[in-house]
């Protein structure tokens, strides 16, 4: 994820990059990482690190869904909420989190190093977005037979491709760019342009972002949720909030945030068309199957 945040797997893969300097150098301070960190978390104000121009996350205008929460999490904290924008790519955490100007990314895939993960807030999964009254509406999985000489867009190097090869589907399918500056291109819209005009017969993507733009700029398309692949890699991964590493504190108090306010968060998410799913990749309870 570029954050270009194209994907947001690949948001934990480029800040992997970095590896845990930031850790290693806590640890090695006198008193240890929590005493190194634990003043600066702003008490004044919820501070969050953005990208300016990536819906359906984020945008300056707050129109993203880690905007509305992040809306969310300042009124329970009864204070002001501040961002510092900065696209999120390579050198995001570097300059927002790192340099103190911010204080949480409201969006991270959970288990990389380069941020202390709080608790995941929820579990989403790739998808299958085709028109509705096609011939693809009652597919389930990327095994089912109707795919065969399909054209099927799918963004290059993210997970599902491999699945997409496995079930001999990549000779046909269209691949669009992952790492891309969200402000000049955006593969997921071109996609689904395409899928409306039908260039493509089905688009292949990160559920948050498919969930989205399926209702949006143009006729409304069908999201079905890659819930019933078998193959590996999974298709499903945990979105936490990221903090600087050392800030225990502070994560606990965010963990406490996200564990009172589930619901309303889970409603954010709905409202924006995300996918929901539990830890082992099944549709939540009254979510679409």
């Amino acid at each position: 994820m570029s954050r270009t945040k194209t994907h947001v797997w690949a948001d934990g893969m480029i800040r992997t990059l970095f590896g845990a300097s930031l850790l290693v150098a806590t640890l090695h301070a006198p008193g240890g990482a929590e005493a190194q960190t634990s003043d600066l978390v702003s008490k004044s104000a919820l501070r969050v690190c953005a990208d300016p121009a990536n819906l359906p996350f984020s945008n300056e205008a707050g129109e993203g869904f880690e905007n509305k929460i992040a809306e969310l999490l300042a009124q329970k904290l009864e204070k002001p909420l501040q961002y510092t924008w900065f696209p999120m790519a390579t050198g995001f955490i570097r300059r927002t989190l790192r340099e103190n100007r911010c204080d949480v990314v409201i969006g991270y895939a959970q288990g990389h190093e380069l941020v202390l993960n709080t608790n995941h807030y929820y579990v989403s999964t790739f998808a299958l977005i085709v028109d509705p009254e096609g011939s693809l509406a009652d597919v389930a999985t990327l095994a089912d037979p109707v795919l065969k000489g399909k054209r099927l867009g799918v963004v290059a190097g993210s997970p599902v491709t491999t699945h997409v090869t496995k079930n001999g589907l990549i000779g046909s399918a269209k691949p669009y760019n992952l790492m891309v500056d969200r402000r000049i291109e955006s593969p997921s819209e071109d996609m689904l342009a395409d899928l409306r005009s039908g260039e493509i017969d089905g688009a292949l993507m990160w559920g948050p972002i498919g969930g989205h733009f399926a209702k949006h700029g143009g006729r409304e398309m069908k999201v079905i949720p890659l819930t019933a692949e078998k193959n590996v890699p999974k298709l499903y991964y945990r979105i936490t909030m990221g903090v600087r590493q050392g800030e225990l504190v502070w994560k606990r108090k965010l963990n406490s945030l996200i564990r009172r306010n589930q619901d309303e968060i889970n409603a954010i998410l709905r409202d924006f068309g995300v996918p929901l799913v539990d830890e082992y990749g099944a549709p939540l309870s009254g979510e679409a199957q």
